[in-house]
């Protein structure tokens, strides 16, 4: 249980989603509601090489797309960090596949196709490329995912780390996976948390409440399972002083954003 404040500094950004393929994309969005032109339709992460970006699902794509550029972003090499990845659902397109196959034709599973369908697919891509030795850690909450993503990211800062790779990314249901939940497009945000870096300051603490109300990006890109993490993104785009993002039933991790 989390009894007292974490605090973090926020030293890189990285964020994608249909039509905003950039942090700068996103804080243009959130200022003057014009998306840009010639948004690519799918992330290119060039942590892979070429063959490897035309192999990965989406939901890699995005999420090495978002951890690269946020890394980028606060100055930090990538081999350095430990990271914390958290999905919704992983990725859902290949789930759909995987029942599908087992159900009709189980001999024609695809070795890629299983090799991607883990819940710590993207992180391991990311270990790999980047040359990593750093822990991993990949989560899932349902919509409190990012929520309690980012509660492990501060705690791991609690504990000692010098700074850490937050992730969070989804991708849209497909099949009869749309009837349990009805999702869309493309999202990933990511985070270089740091104990003593530049860059806004976080304290998170947890309380009972609802949400922050959808800004913005969240009404760009609402649909998406990673959502609740949008009200952050959507305070630090517009320099605001607070956010608060579900964080289980009836529960709520406030931040207050310091700029300074």
């Amino acid at each position: 249980m989390m009894t007292t404040p974490l605090t973090a500094r926020i030293e890189g950004i990285g964020f994608w989603t249909n039509g905003l393929p950039s942090w700068q994309a996103a804080r243009d969005f959130v200022a003057t509601g014009a998306l840009p032109d010639g948004a690519p339709a799918k992330p290119s992460p060039q942590l892979l090489a070429a063959n490897e970006r035309r192999r990965s699902p989406e939901s890699v794509a995005v999420a090495l797309d978002v951890a690269l550029a946020a890394c980028a972003d606060a100055g930090r090499a990538p081999a350095d960090l430990p990271s914390v990845f958290t999905s919704t659902h992983g990725d859902l397109s290949i789930t759909d596949y995987m029942c599908a196959t087992l159900a009709a034709a189980p001999r024609d599973i695809s070795p890629t196709k299983f090799h991607n369908s883990v819940h710590n697919a993207a992180a391991g891509y990311w270990t790999i490329g980047a040359g990593c030795m750093r822990e991993a850690t990949a989560i899932s909450a349902y919509d409190a995912s990012f929520a309690q993503g980012l509660i492990e990211a501060m705690s791991q800062l609690a504990e000692g780390s010098d700074a850490v790779l937050l992730v969070g990314y989804d991708t849209g249901s497909v099949g009869p996976l749309l009837s349990v939940h009805d999702c869309a497009g493309l999202l990933g945000g990511a985070l270089v948390l740091s104990r003593h870096g530049n860059g806004p300051r976080l304290v998170a603490t947890l309380a009972d409440g609802e949400a922050s109300a959808p800004g913005a990006l969240g009404r760009h890109a609402g649909a998406n399972p990673m959502a609740p993490m949008l009200p952050l993104f959507d305070a630090l785009a517009a320099g605001a002083s607070s956010a608060a993002l579900k964080a289980g039933p009836n529960r709520v991790l406030t931040l207050e954003i310091v700029h300074d």
